[in-house]
């Protein structure tokens, strides 16, 4: 008859690596995240400037509502001055 012990460390090694696994797994999630949120905001800003080089160049209609969508801003005064702003 044989009679085996199993012994503690191998389930400390188990749950260390599981959880080391978990919060690699977390991480990771979380800087890709936040490498999605930037590039969203470099996305913006880079639409935001070209259609005020756009505008400055054609004073159209459709990038008076691009650059409203993209600014919030609704009056053709504040789009000017926000483009202006933007660039110098």
């Amino acid at each position: 008859m044989k009679f085996e012990l199993k012994t503690e460390k191998e389930n400390y090694s188990k749950s260390f690596s599981k959880n080391f696994g978990i919060v690699f797994f977390l991480s990771l999630i979380i800087i890709l995240c936040d490498v999605a949120l930037k590039l969203g905001i470099i996305s913006r800003n880079y639409k935001i400037e070209h259609n005020c080089r756009l505008l400055s160049i054609e004073k159209s209609k459709p990038h008076f509502k691009k650059i409203s969508r993209l600014s919030n801003l609704k009056s053709k005064q504040q789009i000017w001055e926000f483009c202006r702003e933007v660039i110098k």
